[in-house]
């Protein structure tokens, strides 16, 4: 079946056009959770997940940052961050964009990182991992060597905190864009995709990356030896009209109500799969494997 450009499915291949994608990109990435309603809701969503475990003086490494929304929230937190991305022009906007915000200063360094190796890092070198923005889903066929290495370099009592693209709450969210894609054509194709998560299978996908169900991705977590704490979608009634949405918006007192509303509705084990992304914290558990339990 095609993949990127006519190609065979192929991870080296699809992980270097993710690299393109987000140099391409460029400042667009800056404004994803800031220009519709619905990103303003998902940052908060991830702003109030993280905050559970983000603690004064913590080493984070961040996995995936891009040009630095939650490289400030760690800041301003008083960790101190590793900054990594896949793309160098994201690295540099991250440099701009946190200097700017004055918070340059929690940064130990950045480095240019694909999630499948972590290496470079000794074991247990960072009290807190933060991969949010989806790089588990452009791990590409190596989701367990990836997120095995986040296991590795973080501390016995740290916490991997992390996202994934959601498979059902892409289908619910984006079935004009992608998805429909893949339906125009054919049923081998749709199902290809719904078996697997994987847009490499449809001809013409530029954005292509693995979509994950919950059940699929705590499987992945205890199959590398790691303790589920705790899971979210990232959007739930915030994927609806965003005409009512925005109602609600100008007005302050309403809108801290629904964002709390909808922060216990995420984190409800029912809509865990109904948001763009789906939401996980771990544990790196014994380190010799063991059955993750989703609370």
């Amino acid at each position: 079946m095609a993949g990127i450009a006519g190609d065979p499915l192929h991870g080296d291949r699809s992980v270097e056009a993710i690299r393109r994608y987000y140099d391409d990109l460029a400042e667009g990435e800056q404004d994803r959770l800031s220009k519709d309603i619905a990103g303003r809701v998902s940052f908060e969503i991830h702003r109030r997940f993280l905050n559970r475990y983000l603690k004064t003086g913590q080493r984070v490494l961040e996995i995936g940052a891009g040009p630095g929304r939650f490289t400030t929230v760690l800041a301003e937190a008083g960790a101190r961050v590793v900054v990594t991305d896949i793309s160098t022009v994201q690295l540099q906007l991250n440099e701009d964009n946190v200097t700017a915000a004055g918070a340059e200063h929690a940064v130990e360094s950045r480095h240019t990182l694909d999630i499948r190796d972590t290496s470079r890092f000794p074991d247990g070198s960072f009290d807190l991992i933060l991969s949010y923005g989806g790089p588990l889903s452009y791990a590409f066929d190596c989701e367990h060597q990836a997120l095995a290495g986040l296991l590795r370099v973080v501390k016995p009592g740290g916490v991997v905190i992390g996202s994934v693209m959601s498979l059902w709450g892409s289908l619910r969210a984006r079935l004009p864009g992608a998805l429909h894609l893949a339906f125009r054509h054919g049923t081998e194709v749709t199902d290809a995709v719904v078996r697997t998560g994987d847009l490499r299978h449809v001809p013409g996908m530029v954005h292509v990356c693995r979509m994950f169900t919950w059940e699929q991705l705590i499987a992945l977590i205890a199959e590398c030896g790691g303790e589920v704490l705790a899971g979210s979608a990232s959007n739930w009634a915030s994927v609806e009209d965003p005409r009512v949405l925005a109602d609600i918006e100008r007005t302050p007192q309403l809108w801290e109500r629904f964002l709390d509303y909808e922060t216990a509705a995420c984190s409800s084990s029912g809509a865990r799969d109904g948001g763009t992304h789906v939401l996980f914290a771990v544990h790196p558990g014994n380190r010799r494997g063991g059955r993750s339990l989703a609370p």
